[in-house]
C-alpha cells in the first residue's frame, strides 16, 4: 500500500491559541505498518525496528501533515541540552540535538517520545517555532532555557503546548533527581510527591516541572498536559511500561 493510500493516522491536534499558519501534531501508535513490540506507527529510527517499516511510517506521516518527507527535521536526541537551528540551507544529516527551531515555512521541527515530554512552541506572530525533548535530564539541564535563548525572542511572546509523556501516578523516581531540580529551583519541590513512591523514592510530575521553566523564562501562555503515556496503552508507546517499544513524534511547523 502507498503512503497515499494508507488509511488515516489517528491523530492529536494540540489544542492552543496558536496563530492560523501554525500547525502541529502529536501521533498516537495507530496507522502504522510496523509489527508487534512496535506496532504499528513507530516512527523511531533506533529501537530495533525494520528500517524499511520506519520509512513507510514516516512517509504515512509527512503526507498527513502535508509535508514532503525532507521536511523533517529528525534529530539525535541524547537527552542533552544542546538545540539546533533548522532555518537556514537545507535539513542535510541528523543534528546531535534534543531541541530545534527554525523560521522557515514548510520545515517541521520533530520530537520523538516514549515517556518524555515533548513540548512545542511558537510565538504570537507565527515568525518561529520549535520543540523540545524535555525527559527529566534534558528538562533540569536547561534544554528549555537554552531553546528559548535560540529563538531570539521574549519569552512572554511564546506559546507552549506539553504533549503526552509519562504522568505523576507512574513516574516515581530517586532522590537524585528531586534534589537535582530543587538545587536550581527551591519551588520544584512541590512537583514531588512520596506518596504512592517506594520508600525513599518519589513520584514525579514532569508538567508541573516544565510549567515551572517555561513561567520562569516568561512563557505564561502554556497549554496541553496531563496525557499519561503509560496509563494508556492503547493510544500511546511508553517505554517504562513495556521496555522495547516504539515512538511516537510530535511536529509542528509554519505555512
Amino acid at each position: 500500500m502507498s503512503p497515499e493510500a494508507a488509511p488515516l493516522l489517528t491523530l492529536i491536534h494540540p489544542d492552543w491559541p496558536a496563530p492560523a499558519n501554525i500547525r502541529a501534531v502529536c501521533t498516537t501508535r495507530a496507522g502504522g505498518v510496523s509489527q508487534s513490540p512496535w506496532a504499528s506507527l513507530n516512527l523511531g529510527g533506533h529501537v530495533g525496528d525494520e528500517p524499511a517499516h520506519v520509512m513507510q511510517n514516516r512517509k504515512r506521516l509527512a503526507v498527513a501533515c502535508g509535508l514532503s518527507p525532507g521536511a523533517f527535521g529528525w534529530l539525535n536526541q541524547i537527552h542533552g541540552t544542546e538545540v539546533a537551528d533548522l532555518s537556514a540551507g537545507g535539513i542535510t544529516g541528523i543534528p546531535e540535538a534534543d531541541a530545534s527551531f527554525t523560521r522557515a515555512t514548510g520545515r517541521a521541527c520533530v520530537i520523538l517520545t516514549a515517556d518524555c515530554l515533548p513540548v512545542i512552541l511558537c510565538d504570537r506572530n507565527g515568525t518561529t517555532v520549535a520543540s523540545a525533548h524535555a525527559g527529566w535530564r534534558s528538562l533540569c539541564g536547561g534544554v528549555l532555557e537554552n531553546l528559548v535563548v535560540s529563538m531570539g525572542l521574549p519569552g512572554n511572546t511564546l506559546i507552549a503546548w506539553l504533549g503526552p509523556a509519562i504522568g505523576p501516578k507512574a513516574f516515581e523516581v530517586g532522590p537524585e533527581v528531586r534534589a537535582a531540580f530543587i538545587a536550581q529551583d527551591l519551588q520544584a519541590e512541590v512537583a514531588f510527591s512520596s506518596l504512592g513512591a517506594r520508600e525513599g523514592y518519589y513520584m514525579a510530575d514532569i508538567y508541573s516541572l516544565a510549567r515551572q521553566r517555561l513561567e520562569a523564562l516568561g512563557v505564561k501562555n502554556i497549554s496541553g498536559g496531563g496525557l499519561c503515556t503509560v496509563a494508556d496503552s492503547q493510544r500511546f508507546y511508553s517505554y517504562r511500561r513495556d521496555g522495547q517499544t516504539g515512538r511516537m513524534a510530535t511536529v509542528i511547523w509554519k505555512t
